[in-house]
């Protein structure tokens, strides 16, 4: 008779530390010995695995330490704070779940710390041994501990269904329940329009009982008859419009509920929800940079986040229209993309205020400038500067909002640090629903950030930015992101979000539950590429050919100029091809520096890339002038003239399109070689074009792309390895030209499984259903959370925002 497994709990970090000091004393002592004599500060867990190789004794001293518990506790490792004599460990077993333990070298002690605790002792780094007893604690978890969420990290960013099964389960456990449901459908109204229930219908037995005679009366209609036929006889039993255009889909929209009611199930409730008219007006907010539908790509500030915004923007508007015609109703939707209006606007359209979005019936941006008791700040000034202004902003676009709408919007979506903290205040000054984008956080850009805020602090205001975030994504009632290591990265990474769970900035505050990666609110929505401008190489019936002369110029033309500099000797040769923001992250330097390197792979392809100035005159950002600088430096220490043509940032959209597929013609590649991509809109549309593409595995590209079948990944930290990598794909691609195909196609067939626009809105649009049903029928708008972040912005963050200067040009 077999004996039944019994369950064994696994030992903390702190036990696996303890018994691998009783064990295996001399090889711990030996490890930690080492990292105490780099003395006081930060390692990372790459010194933290390396160091093992180094401990003094034979190879079995290291295979002890490799192979027992304390392997599990270095393999988890993010951080170790060293202050001799002790080392404290940050340990991340799994994503979203943390224990820190400390060690006392000396005497060889071993103590589990509490998150405030490590977060103290860390702050020792910067002021010593300095311990106020009253610094400022933020604490978020004390109103979210009676709510419900997942506990396995797999199922971190999918909110919507988590949220939909439990609450589901609590509400419809007898008809008593149901009410909330009742109440929720007869709230509805547009313009002082009453939708989907009138005053007829009660209670849920009246519910039950109209929906059996409504049932049984449009079932005996063609399913192709028009609302306004049969509309009065609904009318008289309870129903107002919304149920849908036609009898057939009246009748399919009254079994969904039917079923609800009858036999309650979460994935039906959904997609009832998706279906129930409830936005018509979205706000967008995006505050920073040149927001503007030509000239602008390229000019500081103004990227992926503009072209993310207007695809959205179109694909959602589509959906909009789609949803109220299958509803039945005659209504307009709008939205408004919200963005900063600049007077002295570089030749762009940023200095008017109402702009009709192309490709866009009811789509408009609408520009509020800043203003300040000196009047209107006619300049661009970084995003990095902005937030003296944004109190204000949101005031004024409070106005602007309900004077275009006549009203106020059913959904505020915000977009980066400053664009979400606008969302947050407009989205509790007018009680809407609110969702959130970061694009990137930018505390995981800048490692140490947080600790060293202050040695940041006069470039980049992170006080006062990471502060902002605190505040968004706690206000927010659902946050969307386009991977899931944005919200909680890999296993052996720490996500955006995630970084945010605990940190602090000496001085000012302490975050001992920030975020928590496990919420609901978490939703992983991808987008997609504008497929009228970014579609594959071989369909030739839609390729822009009229381009083509210019495309030819633009890359071989020996012509040196503002536009373009460095010559292709060898046009014959593939491209390899880059296109991004000239910043520090999106390390278009480094890609030029590993090419430079690689003899083998210049002589197999040519480099191409299209990045911001190439003249240090032309800008006006510190961070693009130092990596113009850069390049040159690198293209000259290389000699590259022959291999490299570097062109100025491309504004014109349709040419870009276009572009991608010439190089696909040239049988070449495309490069993202960021040191951190919170998506990779651009790799999404190098694929969608059929462009074979290498990108970072340091964030959405690593999930975007299946490593070796529809792309490859490269790690910019190892930028050798990443030039070899291209080196032989090229040498593949010379030996058998299928190869390149397969690849191409490959990725293709992931793009269009996963990852456009059409799947975009259609989700966004159902999550704005449900949550703000959710948030109808229950406690979810987290009232007690929200007076505490009004606190919080009072009395911390207004101080903050007086320490950044306002700009110079303050005059009207």
């Amino acid at each position: 008779m077999t004996s039944t497994p019994k369950l064994v709990k696994l030992p903390s970090m702190r036990q696996r530390v303890e018994h691998t000091l009783s064990a295996h004393r001399n090889e711990l002592v030996s490890l930690l010995s080492r990292y105490v004599a780099q003395g006081k500060g930060i390692l990372q867990p790459h010194i933290l695995i390396d160091e093992l190789d180094n401990i003094i004794g034979d190879d079995s001293a290291r295979k002890t330490l490799s192979d027992g518990p304390f392997s599990e506790v270095l393999r988890t490792a993010q951080e170790a704070i060293v202050l001799p004599p002790f080392v404290a460990i940050a340990i991340r077993p799994r994503p979203g779940v943390w224990e820190f333990v400390r060690v006392n070298v000396y005497e060889l002690s071993v103590e589990e710390l509490t998150v405030s605790e490590y977060l103290r002792f860390k702050e020792e780094l910067v002021d010593g041994q300095k311990d106020d007893p009253f610094a400022l604690e933020l604490d978020f978890e004390p109103f979210n501990a009676t709510f419900p969420r997942p506990t396995r990290s797999s199922s971190i960013g999918n909110g919507v269904q988590f949220l939909n099964r439990h609450l589901s389960s609590v509400m419809f456990r007898n008809k008593e329940s149901l009410e909330p449901l009742l109440d929720f459908l007869r709230v509805h109204r547009y313009k002082g329009h009453v939708l989907m229930l009138n005053d007829r219908i009660q209670r849920i037995s009246s519910l039950e009982s109209a929906l059996t005679k409504a049932e049984d009366y449009v079932s005996k209609l063609p399913p192709e008859t028009h609302y306004s036929e049969f509309e009065y006889v609904l009318q008289g039993m309870g129903f107002e419009r919304g149920w849908g255009g036609t009898a057939a889909r009246v009748l399919e929209m009254m079994h969904l509920l039917s079923d609800i009611l009858q036999a309650p199930d979460p994935s039906t409730l959904e997609t009832f929800l998706g279906q129930v008219p409830m936005v018509f007006n979205v706000v967008i907010l995006s505050v920073h940079g040149y927001f503007g539908q030509a000239n602008v790509l390229g000019l500081p500030d103004t990227g992926g986040q503009i072209v993310y915004i207007l695809d959205q923007v179109r694909a959602l508007e589509s959906e909009m229209i789609q949803r109220i015609k299958r509803q039945g109703l005659n209504v307009t939707p709008r939205i408004l993309i919200v963005t900063r209006l600049i007077p002295d606007s570089a030749g762009t359209s940023c200095n008017q205020r109402l702009e009709r979005i192309s490709g866009c019936e009811y789509s408009h941006i609408l520009r509020v400038p800043f203003k300040t008791e000196h009047g209107i700040l006619r300049k661009w000034i970084s995003r990095f500067d902005v937030w003296p202004y944004l109190e204000k902003f949101a005031e004024d676009a409070a106005s602007e909002i309900a004077a275009e709408l006549q009203g106020i919007p059913d959904l505020i979506i915000g977009n980066y640090s400053d664009g979400n903290l606008v969302a947050s205040l407009l989205s509790h000054k007018m009680g809407v629903t609110e969702c959130t984008i970061a694009h990137a956080l930018e505390k995981t850009k800048y490692p140490d950030s947080d600790i060293y805020w202050k040695k940041y602090e006069e470039k980049y205001h992170f006080s006062c930015q990471f502060t902002a975030d605190l505040l968004a994504m706690n206000h927010s009632d659902f946050i969307i992101t386009s991977t899931y290591q944005e919200i909680a990265g890999t296993k052996n990474t720490v996500g955006q979000y995630e970084s945010h769970a605990a940190f602090t900035l000496p001085g000012l505050y302490r975050v001992v539950h920030g975020v928590d990666v496990f919420d609901t609110k978490f939703n992983i929505v991808s987008p997609g590429a504008d497929d009228t401008i970014y579609f594959t190489y071989s369909d030739k019936a839609k390729r822009l050919t009229s381009f083509h002369a210019s495309l030819e110029k633009l890359i071989y033309d020996p012509q040196q100029n503002d536009e373009h500099i460095g010559v292709l000797e060898d046009p014959s040769k593939p491209i390899i091809f880059s296109m991004a923001r000239l910043d520090r992250v999106k390390n278009i330097s480094g890609l030029v520096e590993s090419y430079g390197k690689n003899a083998k792979l210049r002589e197999l392809a040519n480099l191409v890339v299209v990045a911001g100035y190439n003249d240090v005159k032309k800008s006006s950002d510190r961070e693009e002038i130092s990596e113009i600088e850069k390049m040159h430096a690198i293209i000259k220490e290389h000699n590259l003239h022959g291999q490299i043509r570097w062109i100025a940032a491309q504004t014109n959209r349709a040419r870009n399109g276009e572009l991608y597929r010439y190089i696909a013609d040239k049988r070449g590649i495309f490069v993202q070689p960021a040191l951190y991509e919170a998506f990779g809109l651009t790799v999404v549309e190098a694929m969608t074009c059929g462009l074979p593409t290498f990108a970072t595995c340091h964030g959405g590209p690593l999930e975007i792309i299946e490593d070796g079948i529809s792309g490859f990944h490269i790690d910019p930290y190892h930028p050798d390895k990443a030039s070899a990598l291209m080196a032989d794909f090229f040498q593949k691609c010379n030996e058998d030209p299928s190869y390149w195909v397969t690849i191409s196609q490959a990725g293709l067939q992931r793009i269009q499984e996963r990852y456009t626009w059409k799947i975009y809105s259609e989700r966004l649009m159902t999550l704005a259903g449900v949550y703000g049903f959710w948030k109808h029928v229950s406690k979810l708008e987290r009232r007690e959370a929200r007076r505490y972040l009004e606190m919080f912005y009072i009395l911390k963050f207004r101080d903050l925002v007086k320490s950044v200067p306002l700009a110079v040009d303050g005059s009207t």
